[in-house]
């Protein structure tokens, strides 16, 4: 009856970053229509946009949990993996390609204040590989909502140098540039590979880094403005792994 009548069929639940509420789908509709909104009334406004993220590199992150399995007997103890050596990755790119990126110095956390030191960089980086925007000042930034990135000394920063800066919806990393495009398609290429220490992650990020081409990060820029639509259409719910007309 439930099959062949009801046409029903089970499934299984989908992992989600957050079960969200009514006035946070709200907030993802909100953005992503005022985006798209700008996107249709400037053609250039997507080429104006640097964004950027945090995230931690591993010394070894294997596949799947099947490649670090290993043979043993009914009567052989678990196998054992110790922590590893991780980096951490700041990145800062737009359509055309990479603008800045460095690594955390160990130790140091990524509060306010560090933040800003990394913004300070960023419009150097800004001047140095984008001297057409550094002299218009039409560029605009864009991070997601941690901390940091929101923080009270962060804003008064942007709002000394005259830098504007688009929203982001809290608890949307399927909308977040680094999140869906960049982070994974950095970690593709060192999936089960290892890295005994700091120096050989950074050099094997830094060679990953500039092999990423420019149409790559024009595809990810088209992706981006795809999923504001696919955000809009599924009324601020996670869209990812949903069948769409």
């Amino acid at each position: 009856m439930l099959t062949e009548d009801l046409q029903m069929r089970r499934v299984t639940a989908k992992f989600v970053p957050r079960l969200l509420t009514a006035e946070q789908k709200d907030d993802r509709v909100s953005v992503c229509t005022d985006l798209h909104d700008r996107t249709q009334n400037d053609p250039n406004f997507m080429s104006l946009v640097n964004t950027g993220d945090e995230c931690w590199i591993y010394g070894y992150d294997p596949d799947t949990k099947q490649m670090s399995s290993q043979w043993s007997t009914a009567s052989s103890p678990r196998p054992k993996k110790a922590w590893q050596v991780k980096s951490m990755l700041i990145v800062f790119f737009d359509i055309d390609g990479l603008v800045h990126h460095e690594y955390v110095p160990r130790g140091q956390m990524v509060n306010e204040e560090f933040h800003k030191t990394v913004l300070q960089r960023l419009r150097n980086a800004v001047h140095r590989h984008r001297p057409e925007k550094w002299h218009s000042g039409n560029w605009i930034l864009h991070h997601d909502n941690a901390p940091a990135h929101r923080a009270v000394t962060t804003n008064e920063f942007l709002a000394k140098h005259n830098l504007s800066s688009l929203p982001h919806p809290p608890n949307s990393p399927d909308l977040a540039p680094c999140d869906f495009f960049f982070f994974p398609q950095l970690k593709k290429t060192m999936k089960g590979r290892r890295f005994n220490c700091v120096e050989k992650i950074q050099a094997n990020v830094t060679r990953q880094l500039r092999a990423i081409t420019k149409s790559d990060y024009q595809r990810c820029f088209r992706q981006w403005q795809e999923r504001w639509n696919k955000c809009i259409q599924a009324q601020g719910h996670y869209f990812e792994g949903d069948k769409t007309n």
